[in-house]
């Protein structure tokens, strides 16, 4: 820590941090008190603040370990036992394993944030890894399992809204958080300059979104979010193989992977498809079949392949030399006298 930084500087990340557990825990209450809406809005402001407090202890310097073990339980509690209450209280009370959804809802969370702070550690990572999470982060997983509460304060009661539907969507967000699916992350999004203006533009024109219909961008953004995770996965291969590009700016490995398609430089194809490569196969042993009969009836027929030496019907061979037969006596030779 720099002797320069000022006490009150290094306690700001930290309080944000408590605020964002405050939050996150408050939206239990008022889902106790029957406000939905501002239960879920409690924890999508949790998520917020969770953003701002690691942002703030980077730019401030005020990075501390206490700050990093404050943030992983509020996390938990946020993200996890928060969401999950909020859930039971509304939908999965109905359910008899409905606890238990809820519960593994709360372990998966706790399981994804040690995993974080595991690998936070990890020296032998490659230098990308920075630009990415393993698994879905905990804020972006509360708030995906908050879809369907989500969606039934915009569209009212629906399929979306049922018990069954609510454990399965509840453990599919689990799921994602404890998935090894690399997904990106926001420290590596660089806004370059010409595009600051109409960044701006569309900051302001999401704020008023979410002013006048509070819950119309909550499940677009879901989807938009979910569908951004297969393009993750690609640029995370990608760069697997493509050791040389690892301390490159994104913007030139942009260019990298359009020479590649240029030059034609593409990963090999995919293997045929299963009836195609069968009929192929199925082909060849027509094929080889056909050879062996051939061969077996040219045995019977006394002939000789083209590659092997033999006599021919006149008992000589192909360099016209005279081989002898056993069955004809051979010239007769002089008697050797022995001594």
């Amino acid at each position: 820590m720099p002797a320069s930084t000022a006490p009150g500087v290094r306690l700001l990340p930290n309080a944000v941090t408590v605020l964002a557990l405050c939050s996150g825990l408050s939206g239990v209450q008022f889902m106790l008190s029957g406000n939905e809406v501002a239960a879920v809005a409690a924890i999508a402001l949790a998520g917020v603040l969770d953003t701002l407090d690691g942002r703030l202890a980077r730019l401030l310097d005020a990075t501390s370990r206490i700050g990093a073990e404050l943030d992983s339980l509020s996390d938990c509690i946020s993200f996890g036992v928060s969401p999950a209450l909020i859930l039971f209280l509304w939908s999965l009370h109905d359910l008899r394993v409905g606890w238990v959804v809820a519960l593994v809802l709360v372990v998966s969370t706790a399981l994804r944030l040690a995993r974080f702070n595991t690998l936070s550690d990890d020296a032998e990572a490659p230098p990308f890894a920075g630009e990415f999470f393993v698994g879905v982060p905990s804020p972006a997983g509360a708030l995906v399992a908050l879809t369907p509460l989500a969606t039934e304060l915009l569209l009212g009661p629906g399929w979306w809204s049922a018990p069954v539907t609510v454990a399965i969507w509840t453990v599919f967000s689990a799921g994602l958080m404890i998935s090894r699916i690399p997904t990106s992350s926001l420290k590596s999004v660089r806004v370059p300059p010409s595009a600051v203006a109409p960044a701006l533009v569309l900051v302001a024109l999401v704020a008023a979104a979410v002013v006048v219909v509070p819950f119309a961008l909550y499940p677009v953004a879901i989807v938009l979010y979910l569908a951004t995770i297969p393009y993750a996965v690609y640029r995370y291969r990608w760069l697997e193989r493509h050791p040389e590009v690892w301390h490159v700016p994104p913007r030139q490995r942009r260019a990298v992977r359009r020479a590649h398609r240029r030059l034609g430089l593409l990963p090999p194809r995919r293997p045929l498809p299963r009836r195609v490569a069968g009929a192929a196969a199925r082909a060849g042993r027509r094929t080889m079949n056909r050879d062996r009969v051939g061969n077996a009836g040219s045995r019977r027929l006394g002939l000789r392949g083209s590659r092997r030496r033999g006599p021919d019907r006149r008992g000589q061979d192909r360099r016209g030399q005279d081989r002898p037969n056993p069955e004809r006596p051979g010239p007769e030779r002089p008697n050797q006298e022995r001594p």
